[in-house]
């Protein structure tokens, strides 16, 4: 085993401290984007909610629409027959 001088190992200490410094500011930073981005997306779909919700009040009701010409061609057709006779 070599000796190696305490100067020395100071100094790569303070080299790995400023590399995981660095880093973790990196991944500080790609946090803090990815967070930005997710607000940004529940604003987005929150947006488009509200969006769909105003479609669907809007929309005819056509399954009730259907049903009532049904009944109502069904009532011409049972005039029409009686009518004829």
């Amino acid at each position: 085993m070599t000796d190696r001088d305490p100067g020395d190992v100071a100094l790569e200490l303070e080299r790995l401290r400023t590399a995981v410094e660095a880093g973790f500011a990196r991944l500080d930073g790609q946090l803090a984007l990815v967070g930005q981005r997710s607000d940004q997306t529940d604003r987005r779909l929150a947006d488009l909610d509200t969006r769909l919700d105003a479609v669907e009040r809007r929309r005819w009701p056509l399954p009730s629409i259907a049903a009532l010409v049904g009944v109502i061609g069904l009532a011409l057709t049972i005039w029409q027959a009686t009518a004829a006779r």
